[in-house]
């Protein structure tokens, strides 16, 4: 071989190690900057919602305030005071669904010093069952707060949440709809002490529909129809009563359904009183057949 071979695949050999050492230290920046903390209360604010949609719980409690006194208020005036308070709910939310969409739709801030305060829109998106992506429910929310500088990070120190009514881009929003459950929420539940909440499966029989319901110890709660929202009127002897309401096809209506004694499925019937603008539908004379199937278990009795 050659001195000038040699000298040929020596200059071959060094050329592609420098594009490799090029290629390394390429994707160590992009890995550092990934890494680095967000800039500003702006860049916080954003990957805290980025981290909610991920339910990435580490991430969140990185930049939200673990002060004892720190309160926060979600939709249905419902209260946080400290972290602990507000990671059991999440940890409950992430595990009751497929998958989160958080887009911001709005955003303003405002910085004075080492403090940020901020009004923002977003769209709170569920999705609960696996085997069907293209179900969903959507909550149009609007959000308040203030950030603090505290050792060079932004954290957030107080925020306040609650529905939009209304949507240009999404319709109305599907109503006070609780976002999280606690088992430890010390609210009345229905008049013979029943807990109803849980993930329930839907079935209307006729259509052969399925979606998933998400209720509180009231019976109350979205599910994954048209962004439809159950709430229950009364429960006697096992005979549950309530309302549907779907803002994804503009109809309303009621049910009614007998528990089984175990808690853990019921059936019955369900019925329109609205369809858009008509709403002078005779009560049970129009809809169909419901099976109800408890895909949680039934919280243990008192």
């Amino acid at each position: 071989m050659s001195a000038q071979s040699l000298h040929y695949r020596t200059v071959v050999r060094l050329y592609l190690h420098g594009l490799w050492l090029g290629s390394l230290l390429s994707v160590l920046c992009v890995s550092f900057a990934a890494a680095a903390e967000p800039v500003g209360p702006e860049a916080t604010l954003r990957a805290l919602v980025q981290a909610n949609a991920e339910r990435d719980l580490a991430t969140m409690s990185k930049y939200m305030s673990h002060d004892a006194d720190a309160i926060g208020y979600t939709i249905d005036g419902r209260k946080y005071v400290g972290w602990p308070d507000l990671a059991s709910d999440m940890r409950s939310e992430f595990d009751s669904v497929t998958k989160l969409e958080i887009p911001i739709t709005n955003l303003r801030m405002w910085t004075r010093g080492d403090v940020a305060w901020f009004a923002m829109e977003l769209n709170y998106i569920r999705y609960v069952d696996p085997g069907d992506l293209t179900q969903r429910m959507i909550l149009p929310l609007r959000e308040t707060g203030v950030l603090e500088r505290r050792d060079g990070r932004w954290i957030l120190v107080a925020w306040h949440e609650s529905t939009r009514h209304h949507d240009n881009d999404n319709g109305p929003a599907a109503g006070t709809t609780t976002l999280l459950h606690r088992a430890s929420d010390a609210q009345p539940a229905v008049p013979n002490g029943v807990d109803l909440s849980g993930q329930w499966e839907v079935t209307e029989v006729e259509d052969n529909k399925k979606y998933v319901a998400s209720l509180d110890a009231q019976g109350n709660g979205p599910y994954t129809w048209q962004e439809g929202q159950f709430t229950t009127t009364s429960y006697d002897d096992r005979r549950w009563q309530g309302t549907w309401k779907q803002t994804g096809n503009d109809r309303e209506g009621a049910f009614e359904v007998i528990l089984s004694e175990d808690g853990r499925e019921a059936k019955g019937i369900w019925w329109y009183v609205r369809v858009g603008t008509r709403n002078n539908i005779p009560p049970r004379q129009h809809g169909g057949t419901y099976q109800w199937k408890r895909l949680t278990s039934p919280p243990p009795a008192p």
